[in-house]
């Protein structure tokens, strides 16, 4: 009973398109149909694909385009798999297995990516934990100058600009990148683990920039971002 409610409600207008096709479409089409839809859409995207705007296309409500993924991911992620499905906030996208990345450089030509230094970790590790936030605001943490090291996080597309702040100078704020949670394998920024004292870093942060709160805080943040 309650299925047949559900869909006399989806007939009834209850649902976020219009149009008779779009209705017969998303009351008709069958898992295995939707599943195989957005595996063909995220395979030939390369890039992350939005899962709202998927259900836009195939005529479907969100929620079902992300039980289509989970079901993809089901069956990709696995230690065996050459691919693997990723999600990045509300968007999709595939991806090669880790475990598997040599092989791939080589057959392929390409290059190995160099390394983020010490202090792009750092910063990282500032800004994932407390965006969006000012270049200032990441200086007073670290105690140095990071117009550089900010920069070139943001060429690495692991940074992006998130508007201005309403202070005198409108400083520019900044925030992590769907690149970001790729690299370090997240779904979302909330899937970072809690960082240890952070409390009392925030604390020490609001202060006075006392060298001693950068020295016991920054270390283990970037050890958190590292794994």
């Amino acid at each position: 009973m309650k299925h047949g409610k559900e869909e006399a409600c989806r007939t009834q207008g209850d649902f976020p398109f219009t149009g008779g096709i779009r209705y017969e479409r998303a009351v008709t089409m069958e898992k295995d149909e939707l599943t195989g839809k957005a595996e063909a859409i995220l395979f030939a995207g390369g890039e992350p694909v939005a899962l709202d705007r998927m259900a836009q296309v195939l005529g479907v409500r969100t929620y079902a385009v992300e039980e289509a993924v989970a079901r993809l991911q089901e069956k990709y992620n696995t230690p065996h798999s050459g691919v693997h499905l990723l999600l990045l906030g509300d968007s999709a996208q595939f991806c090669t297995n880790p475990a598997y990345i040599e092989p791939v450089r080589e057959v392929l030509d390409l290059k190995r990516n160099t390394p983020l230094s010490q202090a792009a970790m750092e910063v990282l590790a500032v800004v994932a934990y407390n965006q969006p936030v000012t270049k200032a605001f990441v200086e007073q943490v670290r105690g140095v100058d990071c117009s550089g090291v900010v920069g070139s996080l943001v060429q690495k597309g692991l940074l992006e600009e998130r508007g201005r702040l309403e202070l005198p100078g409108r400083p520019l704020l900044y925030g992590t990148t769907e690149n970001f949670l790729r690299c370090f394998q997240l779904a979302s920024i909330d899937q970072l683990p809690p960082a240890p004292g952070q409390d009392e870093e925030g604390g020490e942060e609001e202060g006075d920039g006392d060298s001693s709160g950068e020295d016991d805080g920054e270390p283990e943040q970037t050890r958190l971002m590292e794994t």
